[in-house]
């Protein structure tokens, strides 16, 4: 039987929301609001990593992006916009084919795929940069996606990796806070069980010959109402590796 990282209960939650992706004040709200220091972060570390020019309209010209359980394209419409070629993948066909439509209706081409990791690994794509973000916490066989996420990477290129900490802070937050109280999200979507506190992340990054080059936590403020970086990493965190060049 072939490997596979596929949960089918977290694609089946997934897809009874696709509808919902492109609107701000849905089920994908929180997402809407992390998106902006999650593309800030992003956008550093590629102008830095790969000496762009931060001051052109289309930086990321020439760069290819690929993100890892895309849902319905949050991140990948606006690297678009910056000049990379974005590839997005998920499992769950709904949210692809939610994805295209709001793509299309965007003049935007990305490529976009109901594939996963492994597959597409198997493949032998390669990517400047892979997104991981807020998905490691809802698959199947972490190792085998961990392994696939690094073997997309080009040499020299970058992986990026988003997710939450398994921490009483994180459920106190993230799961009871953020699902029963605040409802930010739907009651079930995160098991706390299945974070990966920043140490295991950085074990499976560098046993699949990356580097990790940098790391970050997120935390919100409620008064700015914003999600911004922070030393941090108890709840929310990102980290940044690099495959050396060849």
């Amino acid at each position: 039987m072939t490997e596979t990282t596929i949960n089918d209960a977290e694609i089946a939650k997934f897809t009874a929301m696709a509808e919902q992706w492109w609107d701000p004040k849905g089920k994908f709200k929180p997402l809407h609001k992390f998106n902006p220091v999650r593309l800030r972060y992003i956008r550093e570390h590629l102008l830095a990593h790969f000496a762009l020019d931060g001051a052109a309209m289309r930086p990321f010209e020439g760069l290819s992006i690929l993100d890892v359980g895309c849902g319905g394209g949050l991140l990948c419409e606006p690297l678009a916009r910056l000049g990379a070629t974005v590839t997005g993948i998920d499992a769950a066909e709904r949210n692809i084919t939610i994805a295209r439509l709001h793509a299309e209706k965007s003049g935007l081409a990305i490529d976009y795929q109901a594939t996963t990791s492994e597959a597409l690994a198997a493949q032998g794509k390669t990517f400047d940069m892979v997104l991981n973000m807020e998905v490691v916490e809802h698959v199947d066989n972490v190792p085998l996606y961990m392994k696939s996420c690094a073997d997309l990477v080009k040499p020299g290129g970058l992986m990026l990796t988003a997710t939450l900490n398994r921490t009483a802070r994180a459920y106190a937050l993230a799961v009871f806070g953020a699902e029963r109280i605040l409802r930010w999200l739907p009651v079930g979507t995160h098991d706390w069980n299945k974070f990966l506190t920043p140490d295991e992340v950085k074990t499976l990054i560098t046993r699949n010959g990356l580097t990790v080059t940098a790391e970050t936590g997120v935390v919100f403020h409620p008064l700015a109402d914003e999600w911004r970086q922070s030393r941090d990493m108890a709840i929310n965190y990102m980290v940044m590796a690099e495959r050396p060049a060849a």
